[in-house]
């Protein structure tokens, strides 16, 4: 069993959208000072963790959405909890024409955007047979589509000229072919692939493009649509390797670690931070149909 301190001990998180309320460094306090970030989906779960973990290693950050009550309000508590300013703005990523206005923006505030993370995203689970033409396309549209759009638009406006990171968060969902994930499966690993084209034709402008795939994160709107209470519930978890879900801070100091001088040789790859999930979790495609017929009842 894991001990207390050792190298498998998760960092303290909380489930909600709120900042930690004690944070200890991993990495130099000032491993982004002076560099500015751009978050897709930066409002709640993962990228509202990542935006927090950049700014208090002295990033200043925009988080971006369509909601922009939520990226808002989020930007208030990033605020208060780091010191660091943090600019929350309105886009879809489906749309070019909203990414150039909101980028236009962030540049006349903070002069530059040095990385770029690409977090915005759609899931659900469903299977192929019922799955909707129009729902496979809105996932495709977001994942795949959304990070070429805001990758495109910074490339274009900030990244070509000055270099930068991109680091786009997937998954490993089409590793095996997971269960009831065709839509977001192929949606990833177009992305994965991205990631290696663009880390390519971008190298020369010093650009790198880093893809980073989460496990089952807890206290993240995909843990609880994916079924993460029930996997707890059934102990799934101790079928991973680690024997428990990963937590947002776990996965913001892994985009951490891309964004920064640390990764300074690192390009065109995928880093996985799943607790081994994907080797051993067992495709149990009865117990998702299930939790998936539960969760359409309830929405009726």
């Amino acid at each position: 069993m894991s001990q207390p301190g050792s190298a498998c001990q998760p960092p303290p998180d909380v489930d909600t959208d709120d900042c930690l309320q004690d944070y200890s460094y991993l990495f130099s306090q000032d491993i982004l000072k002076g560099k500015v970030a751009f978050i897709t989906g930066g409002g709640s779960g993962i990228g509202f963790r990542v935006a927090e973990v950049f700014m208090r290693h002295g990033c200043r950050t925009i988080i971006a959405s369509r909601n922009l009550q939520r990226v808002a309000e989020a930007a208030k508590k990033l605020e208060a909890a780091t010191g660091q300013r943090c600019l929350p703005l309105s886009l879809d990523v489906r749309q070019p024409q909203t990414i150039m206005a909101a980028v236009d923006e962030a540049v006349k505030e903070f002069e530059r955007i040095d990385i770029l993370v690409n977090n915005a995203a759609g899931n659900f689970l469903c299977p192929a047979s019922a799955l909707s033409f129009n729902a496979y396309k809105t996932v495709i549209d977001i994942d795949t589509l959304g990070t070429f759009n805001v990758s495109k638009v910074l490339y274009e406006k900030c990244l070509r000229d000055h270099g930068g990171v991109i680091v786009n968060i997937t998954a490993t969902l089409s590793y095996r072919g997971q269960a009831l994930q065709v839509h977001a499966g192929t949606a990833k690993a177009a992305v994965d692939a991205m990631t290696r084209h663009l880390a390519v034709e971008w190298g020369p402008n010093n650009i790198r493009v880093n893809s980073l795939a989460p496990g089952p994160i807890a206290g993240t709107e995909g843990y609880r649509r994916l079924g993460g209470a029930r996997a707890e519930t059934d102990s799934y978890l101790d079928t991973l390797p680690l024997h428990r879900a990963g937590n947002k801070t776990e996965i913001a100091h892994s985009v951490l670690y891309l964004a920064s001088p640390l990764a300074s040789y690192v390009t065109g790859t995928t880093l996985v931070v799943d607790g081994g999930s994907w080797l051993t979790s067992p495709n149990n495609f009865s117990a998702l149909l299930d939790h998936w017929a539960m969760e359409v009842k309830k929405d009726k």
